[in-house]
């Protein structure tokens, strides 16, 4: 690999285009900094833009940030649910999972499939399955339509690729040792560890070490203000939904945006933004109706609402209340009242709620005028572009190295190509020689026969050849981008189900969200006109 898997975010040098230079204006120079896009989408039809949080606008190191995430799994297993100390020895390869997989539990098996559900890589822990059985334990028809809960988990966030890895390492320990663990399914191995995980959001552990030090696990990324302020000045409103606390969520917004961290911390953030919504149960918050409640900002404290009204408290003074489409200066933690901007209006803050709530706050008549990027296909993309028809943005931290691959060996699929029509060609003979031999091989003379069963022989292992040499090159291409796992967006010729997934439900798709910045906020971005094979005339 010649990238991380997930590099940092652009400098501000890199995102600093010569507005003069059309080529520049048109598309970025750099391919890994492109937004690239499945369905065309007419910016100027936008008016509010909103976010995902973690890993949208706070891209985690995974050296350090899913290290810490796997390491405290690893100590909950072992306190609260019974697992041998051993297991504390085990060590994290944070290159080693990618998104995309699937898990399943009950064979304790981790699969790369492709857009028809096909498997086409298998491991059983560590150990790769056979062809044969591979295709013996997911060659049924019927089975294929089966990949998705509650049998199989979908590892389709960056935050899965830890506890998929752990899984990976105990269900080895397990063959390995069957007396250690002599009541556990290979199921129950994967409950615990996501019970595990679980814990360690529930008792705070890992957002308190985040919050101790925000600058050793997540990316410093100076590209975000400005890209919210030629948001704002274009005339777009620009909003948070985030499943993550208002208690976190003020950490990491303060370090991305203030550089604040601890004592330091202040409300300005909040200054370019309508609303943030913190707690929102994504995916339920697209297609559920739910309490919201206005936050206290220096407590945390909820307060109830009534149809988006915040309700007064018996023996609170009766004064009038904004109602939730106007906007409020917060106070700053320990001030006298007074806003930490007199000359900006910020952002209310609110937990839980639905789409309907948000839509009220923004003044948003339709779906369609909002475009939402995040990094989670079925938290953030699937559910509010088929239920709301919000326009959307898929954020592939992935895609930087992926595409650095692609400019160095991109010339070998060309090849790869021309090998497959040669192959086609062969197979199409052969099978041309061997009908009739079958037809006519009665009627054929000593001579003829033998000729025609040479000219088999000679193109079967023309074929055999040429078939292997294929194989064993698409796959070293494949290694290319990943030692395991392969091209990220492929598998073999097919779409991978990840990519699969995201042509058909994200509007646009790109590294990292501050590539925005190199494109002007009113562009029309229009997909490439879809192919059929026929299209093409060999």
């Amino acid at each position: 690999m010649q990238k991380p898997i997930v590099a940092p975010p652009p400098t501000p040098e890199e995102l600093s285009p010569i507005w003069g230079n059309s080529q520049v204006w048109a598309s970025p120079l750099d391919p890994t900094r492109r937004v690239h896009c499945c369905r065309t989408l007419n910016m100027n039809s936008i008016t509010a833009v909103g976010f995902d949080m973690d890993y949208t606008l706070a891209v985690y190191k995974p050296e350090t940030f899913e290290n810490l995430a796997y390491t405290l799994t690893k100590n909950n297993l072992v306190k609260n649910l019974g697992y041998p100390e051993t297991i504390l020895d085990f060590k994290f390869d944070h290159n080693y999972m990618v998104r995309g997989l699937v898990i399943d539990k009950s064979r304790g098996n981790i699969l790369k499939m492709d857009r028809h559900k096909y498997v086409k890589l298998a491991y059983h822990g560590f150990t790769e399955l056979s062809r044969e059985e591979r295709i013996k334990t997911y060659g049924n028809a019927r089975i294929r339509e089966s990949f998705d809960e509650p049998m199989f988990a979908n590892i389709d966030t960056l935050f899965s690729l830890a506890e998929a890895f752990l899984f990976c390492q105990i269900v080895e320990y397990k063959d390995e040792h069957p007396l250690q663990l002599p009541d556990k399914q290979y199921f129950q191995l994967y409950t615990d560890v996501r019970a595990a995980v679980d814990m360690c959001h529930r008792d705070g552990s890992l957002k308190k070490a985040v919050a101790a030090n925000p600058g050793e696990y997540i990316f410093e990324d100076q590209n975000l203000v400005p890209l919210f302020k030629t948001l704002r000045n274009s005339g777009r409103k620009t909003f948070i939904v985030t499943n993550s606390l208002w208690d976190y969520t003020n950490v990491v917004m303060n370090f991305l945006l203030e550089g604040n961290v601890g004592k330091n911390m202040t409300y300005d953030w909040l200054k370019y933004f309508e609303v943030v919504i913190c707690g929102s149960s994504k995916p339920r918050f697209f297609i559920e109706n739910r309490q919201l409640f206005e936050v206290d900002l220096p407590t945390g404290l909820l307060h109830n609402t009534d149809d988006g009204s915040p309700l007064v408290p018996i023996d609170a003074e009766c004064l009038p209340i904004p109602p939730i489409n106007l906007l409020r200066r917060p106070t700053q933690p320990g001030s006298d009242g007074e806003g930490a901007s007199a000359d900006a209006a910020m952002a209310r803050v609110f937990q839980g709620g639905s789409y309907n709530d948000l839509h009220n706050i923004l003044g948003i008549e339709s779906g369609t005028q909002v475009m939402y990027a995040g990094d989670h296909i079925y938290g953030d993309i699937l559910r509010s572009k088929k239920e709301l028809g919000w326009r959307t943005m898929l954020i592939v931290p992935e895609l930087e190295s992926e595409i650095s691959v692609l400019m160095q060996h991109g010339s070998a699929m060309q090849r790869f190509g021309e090998m497959r029509v040669r192959r086609e060609s062969l197979d199409d003979q052969l099978e041309r020689l061997k009908w009739h031999l079958e037809v006519s091989g009665s009627s054929l003379s000593e001579e003829e026969l033998r000729k025609v069963e040479e000219m088999i022989a000679e193109v079967s292992g023309e074929q055999q050849k040429l078939q292997q040499e294929h194989r064993d090159g698409l796959q070293q291409y494949h290694q290319q981008f990943h030692p395991i796992w392969g091209q990220l967006m492929m598998t073999g010729y097919q779409k991978s189900r990840f990519s699969h997934q995201l042509h058909r439900f994200a509007c646009l798709y790109t590294s990292h969200v501050a590539n925005l910045m190199l494109y002007s906020p009113n562009k029309n971005y229009r997909c490439r006109q879809d192919e059929m094979p026929h299209y093409t005339v060999e």
